[in-house]
């Protein structure tokens, strides 16, 4: 396949107003320069109009970016796999390459697996709020992601209130439709302009939300819908701040069974001499007090070693590179010397045009309602905080930019939840997820008008091999026979994980 060079190819003209066809093109370069000269052939790129406003499809559109992996066996196609990697904000155009190799080979052999970057992330019109990286340094400079001190908090509560005026200076018409019901309405069209009579789907983390909507607004159009990493939807569209609380005690839960975990296989475990749990709270107390000096690093504060903990606890293979930094900011507090903590991402340098989005904003705040005033979120932060001791505080905080925010909008999907879809949906939630807890995953198939929950005895966010995630050969066997025969597994199935924690 040849490169397209940078142009994006263009969509059909009028698209927004109908469900035309795809026109599929070589892909953009900075797309597929990763991928091998001899493979490139299977990989092709679309522009695809869909309106701003679904109920004025004439008052402007918004193209969205896709990108398709070609079936393995065109004759034995079955349609279009599409997937959603998460976010919200996540980029979908790079996903069917991601996936290559990962997913199950009879999958990559019947389908098309296509990719989409949902209305406003990445290059379907980016929801940008800055001009140029300087400008947003001065806001997001201002965000002390754990917030403890009366001056901490201030400034991060005027820092999400100057976020939200630039938004609203620069958002423009599309940051009051980018709810997650509009990119199920998207959805809707793309499926009928690939010319599939049902939608077949696969959708991690918050791209469960969107299969959860997808199959309660249009249930009669449902093929197969994959759930890895499931959301709570009722409890997401109708209170955020609840959602944010149970997210937070269920990630201390995952905290507490990585140092379980840590203590049960000794010297595997950098943190384990000791008592884990003690230790990782001496942390805590120090550092609220101000930062510490880790060799190799400089200065540690409690926001990034909350950061650190936080993500890194989505992805297993790291775990004992986390529990090593752990034992290094505790050596630090009790010298005995030690090796850094990751540090956190800054952005580029000054005068440098803004790349960032703004989308995980602009759909959060429109999918969750969240109190208008921002002084709840520092009142709740002390009750949060002893619920859930390392991340409850940041978590407190994770809405408070939607107590400002420009755009209020009516259209998101909020329920009902339990219209029975053609085909019963496929859910997999791992028992130790830091991100969607399992209670998240038992409430979603429980909410469902059809759902089969596949339970992963698994640490970490998602199962079926995103990169540097769990995997599970297991559930991608049950995922793969699902996706191509519809057939559902018997109920309380439970998968292992293929690599558990500390095992290398």
């Amino acid at each position: 396949m040849r490169s397209a060079g940078l142009a994006w190819p263009a969509g059909p003209a009028g698209a927004a107003g109908r469900a035309g066809t795809i026109r599929w093109q070589d892909c953009p370069e900075q797309l597929v320069g990763g991928v091998p000269a001899e493979e490139r052939h299977r990989y092709d790129c679309a522009s695809y109009a869909v309106p701003v406003d679904h109920g004025r499809p004439a008052a402007g559109s918004v193209s969205l970016a896709l990108l398709r992996r070609a079936a393995d066996d065109p004759a034995h196609r079955i349609g279009s796999l599409f997937v959603n990697p998460g976010g919200p904000g996540g980029r979908g155009t790079l996903l069917p390459i991601e996936l290559d190799g990962v997913l199950p080979a009879e999958v990559l052999r019947r389908f098309d697996v296509v990719g989409f970057d949902p209305r406003g992330v990445g290059l379907s019109a980016a929801i940008r709020c800055f001009a140029t990286d300087e400008e947003a340094e001065a806001v997001y400079g201002g965000v002390v992601p754990v917030p403890v001190t009366r001056p901490q908090i201030e400034s991060t509560l005027r820092a999400n209130r100057e976020l939200t005026d630039a938004c609203a200076a620069r958002g423009g018409p599309l940051l009051a439709h980018v709810s997650t019901a509009n990119v199920a309405r998207d959805l809707d069209r793309l499926r009928a302009a690939v010319g599939d009579r049902r939608l077949t789907y696969l959708g991690f983390s918050y791209g469960t939300l969107v299969g959860a909507t997808y199959a309660n607004l249009y249930p009669h159009r449902v093929r197969a819908i994959v759930g890895d990493g499931n959301v709570d939807p009722a409890l997401r569209t109708t209170n955020g701040l609840e959602y944010l609380r149970r997210r937070a005690v269920g990630m201390e839960s995952v905290i507490d069974a990585f140092l379980r975990r840590c203590a049960e296989v000794g010297a595997r475990c950098a943190f384990s001499g000791g008592d884990p749990e003690a230790k990782l709270a001496d942390i805590r107390r120090r550092l609220r007090q101000g930062p510490v000096t880790v060799p190799g690093l400089g200065e540690v504060d409690l926001s990034a070693f909350t950061t650190a903990v936080a993500f890194t606890l989505y992805a297993p293979q790291r775990y004992a590179e986390l529990a090593a930094q752990l034992q290094a900011v505790y050596e630090a507090i009790h010298p005995t010397g030690g090796g850094p903590l990751a540090a956190s991402p800054r952005l580029a340098a000054a005068g440098t045009p803004y790349t960032g989005n703004e989308s995980e904003y602009a759909v959060t705040c429109a999918d969750e309602p969240y109190p208008a005033n921002q002084n709840v979120f520092p009142a709740v932060a002390p009750r949060w905080e002893r619920q859930a001791p390392t991340v409850g505080r940041a978590h407190a905080f994770g809405g408070v930019f939607c107590a400002t925010w420009p755009a209020r909008h009516p259209d998101r999907y909020d329920g009902p939840w339990n219209r029975v879809p053609a085909q019963p949906l496929l859910l997999f939630g791992n028992y130790h997820d830091p991100a969607t807890n399992y209670a998240f995953n038992q409430r979603m198939a429980a909410q469902l008008g059809g759902a089969r929950l596949v339970s992963v005895d698994a640490f970490g966010h998602t199962s079926l091999g995103r990169p540097n995630r769990p995997r599970s050969g297991c559930a991608q066997a049950i995922a793969a026979r699902y996706l191509v025969d519809l057939v559902l597994p018997p109920p309380g199935v439970v998968c292992p994980t293929d690599t558990p924690p500390f095992s290398a």
